[in-house]
């Protein structure tokens, strides 16, 4: 049985986990979606770098969440975190950097609401 204080601990760490694993589905959804030419037409990394960087990054999201609420523990604090944050930074990389490029180049960036409009 674990105290109070790791209970708390626990729930926190966990959240933090989903979290991140929410921010790293959402990366790697996106990527997915999107056109292999779309990314040689912005000039960034390939669709099949960023895929194989953002799936990396959901599989130990993954594995730091499943793996303490299946046994009830703290999240452990040493590889699996610094993984886990990894893998969210590279989401987050993607999600600033490529995305909002992308994006443009799709047609659904930023000015393109009244395009055509006599307003």
């Amino acid at each position: 049985m674990i105290g109070f204080v790791n209970f708390v601990e626990f729930l926190i760490l966990v959240a933090l986990g989903l979290l991140a694993l929410g921010i790293q589905g959402w990366a790697l959804s996106d990527c997915v979606r999107t056109n292999a030419a779309d990314f040689e037409r912005v000039g960034k990394r390939t669709k099949t770098f960023w895929t194989a960087v953002l799936a990396g990054s959901v599989f130990f999201g993954f594995l730091y969440v499943i793996v303490p609420v299946t046994t009830l523990t703290v999240p452990p604090l040493g590889m699996g975190m610094i993984f886990c944050l990894a893998g969210v930074t590279a989401a987050g990389v993607y999600l600033a950097d490529v995305r909002p490029v992308l994006a443009e180049v799709r047609g659904r960036g930023r000015g393109q609401q009244n395009r055509g409009s006599s307003w």
